[in-house]
């Protein structure tokens, strides 16, 4: 644990989602490894990031990209060793980067020695720690995650007769929350990674711990009060070490999640990110406006955790089915690009690779309310594969020159756990860290650019207050963020077409706008509307400054 500093520092921090195994191989093998990321902690540095979230490193038969987890207690070999997993942390730490990893809680591999003893004999003692039906149709009205590869949450266990319960895949066996013994092993698991100095943990799949006749099994009490009981346990053994939840819920459950404070710190803003590619595809404001006032106020010493894309699909379960198809029709209009209830691709590709839009849709998640969560290559624009199947073609080598296998390793390319990204438009001759470093006009530069601008403002921006300001164009969005004295306006156009607005600043009379990236003065404003011209797609930070002497 990095010591020292506000306990509230998730508030004002950017993270970096970096998968091991995709971001740098030191050994040659066609993987990445503890030991590359380390040699690569200079580069996230650079790009300004405060914490980085680890995917999931433990022992896994990789059926699921590690998130079917074989044993808690160690990393998977190519990944290293436990050893080489210390000392990143520790260089981490050096360099005032925190490390958060994932956390799977739902469920397990069925190559899990708990898994394997439970399901050799009925009285095993390790039998009560999943859960087991003779009738395939109990917990009948719960929903199946994975359509395009599961018919029912039951699978039948061959060995002793009774069919198992997983929200997952069926190779993902859900544990038994209602047993005592399984709820304090992974406090436990929890204890024995933070001990050897994570900074918390981003909890997969928190909804579905628990099964209960009659509901739907997602959001229950009893999931809600053990998550208050590891939250109890943090703050007094780890305190400063944070909870990241991943509910996939429409706002009111998401926002439960926070509890009174004594439940998780952070939260994907799951209900917020498709709606920021509705208004876009609309030029509507409306659906981001709506959302945000929805998902606000929480806690005080809580936050939302802004994202615009990860590693897996862009989800699309908590939207109408009318803007489902929307966002398929714009965004996904071969089948291959879609999974499940979602889209397959990384976010360049999502928008055509257009610059304005990238600029857009990064300056909107730096200033909404919330701490923007990054994933690696988005930087660099990098491509995806959708020919790769499941979510592998968005977890593909990071590319760092180019060089052969685009800098991440020295291995045969037939080697590389993935195939690197050679799509024309996306090459990672040209789309990859060195090419782009060297460019002082690429989106690499102006992204450094803006998280240092975001730094500046980082408790205006990460602490402070959301007002959203009436515009007579529907695709101009435009709000005010409020901390202390601080003030910051935001506006942009969601429009492929330029726009303009008049915006009401009269309560600001006098008062100077500073444009944020240039720090050129803007003219003061009046009592009269404050009149903006936009090229489509584009944005304005300004700090707002109090006339001398008031």
């Amino acid at each position: 644990m990095l010591s020292g500093g506000d306990e509230l520092w998730f508030r004002d921090a950017s993270f970096y989602e970096v998968p091991v195994r995709s971001f740098f191989d030191s050994n040659d093998d066609g993987i990445g490894d503890f030991n590359g990321l380390t040699m690569k902690l200079d580069y996230i540095k650079s790009i300004g990031m405060d914490c980085i979230w680890l995917l999931p490193f433990y022992k896994s038969p990789l059926k699921d990209d590690g998130y079917d987890i074989s044993d808690y207690y160690s990393i998977l070999p190519d990944y290293g060793t436990v050893e080489d997993f210390e000392r990143f942390v520790s260089e981490a730490h050096a360099r005032g980067i925190r490390v958060i990893a994932d956390l799977v809680l739902n469920h397990v591999s069925d190559q899990n020695e708990w898994f394997k003893e439970a399901r050799s004999s009925r009285d095993n003692p390790k039998r009560d720690w999943f859960v087991w039906s003779d009738d395939p149709d109990k917990y009948k009205d719960v929903r199946i995650i994975f359509i395009d590869s599961e018919t029912s949450n039951w699978a039948w266990d061959p060995v002793s007769k009774q069919y198992y319960w997983h929200r997952f895949y069926s190779h993902q066996p859900d544990l038994n929350y209602d047993n005592p013994e399984v709820r304090e092993e992974m406090m436990n698991v929890i204890r024995y990674w933070l001990d050897k100095g994570l900074d918390g943990f981003r909890c997969d799949a928190v909804p579905y711990l628990f099964e209960r006749e009659g509901t739907s099994c997602e959001n229950l009490p009893e999931t809600h009060q053990y998550f208050k009981e590891i939250r109890k346990m943090i703050d007094r053994e780890y305190p400063g070490c944070i909870l990241l939840a991943e509910a996939n819920q429409w706002p009111a459950d998401a926002k439960a999640y926070f509890g009174n404070q004594d439940e998780f710190h952070m939260n994907f803003n799951f209900p917020l990110m498709p709606r920021v590619f509705i208004a876009l595809a609309e030029e509507d404001a409306f659906p981001i406006v709506n959302i945000i006032k929805q998902t606000l106020p929480i806690p005080e010493k809580c936050d939302w955790g802004l994202f615009l894309r990860n590693h897996d699909e862009l989800t699309l379960e908590m939207v109408t089915d009318e803007e489902r198809d929307l966002m398929f029709r714009e965004y996904a209009k071969l089948p291959k690009m879609r999974l499940n209830l979602g889209i397959r691709r990384r976010l360049a590709p999502l928008v055509d690779n257009d610059r304005y839009v990238l600029e857009l849709l990064h300056a909107l998640i730096m200033s909404l309310p919330g701490s923007p969560i990054f994933y690696y290559g988005d930087e660099i624009n990098m491509g995806d594969n959708v020919y790769l199947g499941d979510r592998n073609g968005v977890r593909t080598p990071m590319q760092w020159s180019y060089d052969r296998n685009a800098g991440f390793s020295r291995a045969d390319s037939e080697a590389l756990f993935s195939p690197v990204i050679t799509n024309p438009n996306y090459h990672y001759e040209s789309f990859n860290v060195d090419s782009m470093s060297r460019l002082p006009t690429s989106f690499l530069n102006w992204f450094r650019r803006m998280i240092v601008v975001r730094k500046q403002n980082s408790q205006v921006l990460g602490r402070g207050s959301i007002r959203f300001l009436k515009s007579e164009d529907k695709q101009i969005l435009a709000y005010i963020r409020e901390y202390q004295e601080q003030r910051m306006l935001c506006v942009f156009n969601l429009g492929r077409k330029p726009g303009f607005t008049r915006l009401d600043l009269s309560e600001f009379n006098g008062w100077h706008l500073r444009e944020t990236i240039s720090s050129v003065r803007f003219p003061d404003i009046g009592e009269l509307p404050y009149f903006f011209t936009m090229p489509r797609h584009s944005y304005f930070w300004m700090i707002m400054e109090a006339p001398n002497g008031t």
